[in-house]
């Protein structure tokens, strides 16, 4: 009949939320890239979500700086005053921006490229990618990896924790070199998975019972439930967990395990998938990881995978956030 609205059939497709941290992605953010003021406004908002705090004493009560009519040095975008300190500040103070000559749109899209690729992307690549110099994306990209850095509380993490350890360095260039496993001159790295949750690694000296369980006892919390594979050093760790200590033995093949006191799967196999990604950016993206820069890398990969349910733009400003409050210096 004329006039008569046809009705649309459900596509059964939710549209996405508009105007949140959702819809950032490479189309949406496009104008920050572009427009340094607009980048400028953007890390304002993330930044200070209440308004201005100043990072010289905290204060919220602040002012533009604008130039008097006619003067010859006009006053830089975005630049503040305290009133109670009297001390001139911008968005870079007191973050990982502080004293950088990048333009803010250029860290924004640096920031981009880090938190939505999964393996992590090359200094070279980002050299390329935002037109800055790979000495200078090099330095870029360890300051994101400090903003990317995770404040593990003590006694934090819980629910079911994996724990794993992995041996982190390149392929010999020799055979026989450099053997696999325990005894290796690669770097130990330990990983604490929350199923479901966080996960938090970090280097370490050795892989002795010490370490080890020192490393368990200080950042799983007493009520968790705490599964690691068939390796010694792990052995007692039941006495200090009320959800128990169990292993899965995987020099007899044992991968996976169901528990007969319920639907408790024991296994590994959450950790040593943080591994398989991390590996996978080690030999396919960075090729080569520093032994001294090694526990950045760590929490770059750390980051990623406890924010590996929420949207790219989501991890941006996450990491982004992270920022405020870190500084790292060149040397």
């Amino acid at each position: 009949m004329a006039g008569k609205k046809q009705r649309q059939k459900p596509t059964g497709k939710k549209s996405p939320p508009t105007g949140t941290d959702a819809d950032l992605n490479l189309a949406t953010m496009l104008p920050l890239f572009s427009d340094e003021d607009k980048a400028r406004e953007f890390l304002e908002a993330k930044l200070w979500p209440n308004g201005r705090i100043c990072p010289h004493c905290g204060s919220s009560d602040s002012y533009v700086i604008t130039a008097k009519p006619g003067s010859k040095r006009p006053a830089r975008k975005g630049l503040y005053t305290c009133k109670k300190c009297r001390k001139q500040f911008t968005v870079r103070v007191g973050t990982l921006f502080e004293s950088s000559h990048v333009p803010l749109s250029k860290w924004l899209m640096a920031i981009h490229l880090m938190t939505s690729s999964k393996k992590g992307m090359s200094s070279h690549q980002i050299a390329r990618e935002v037109g800055i110099t790979q000495k200078s994306a090099w330095f870029v990209c360890h300051r994101i990896r400090e903003a990317m850095k995770q404040d593990i509380v003590l006694n934090t993490l819980e629910g079911t924790v994996e724990v794993d350890e992995a041996y982190i360095g390149g392929k010999p260039r020799f055979p026989g070199i450099s053997k696999r496993g325990r005894g290796t001159s690669k770097k130990p790295v330990v990983v604490l998975v929350e199923r479901g949750g966080r996960a938090y690694s970090h280097p370490v000296d050795s892989v002795d019972a010490a370490t080890l369980k020192g490393t368990v006892k200080a950042l799983v919390h007493p009520s968790a439930t705490v599964m690691t594979d068939e390796l010694s050093s792990y052995g007692g760790l039941a006495e200090d967990f009320k959800g128990g200590h169990f292993t899965v033995n995987h020099s007899r093949k044992e991968y996976v395990r169901r528990e007969q006191c319920g639907d408790v799967f024991v296994t590994t196999n959450t950790a040593e998938s943080f591994f398989a990604i991390f590996k996978r950016g080690h030999y396919g993206i960075y090729h080569q990881l520093s032994k001294h820069h090694l526990h950045r890398y760590c929490d770059e990969y750390g980051f990623r995978w406890t924010q590996r349910k929420v949207t790219d733009g989501e991890r941006m400003v996450e990491a982004i956030q992270g920022a405020a409050g870190k500084r790292l210096m060149y040397r």
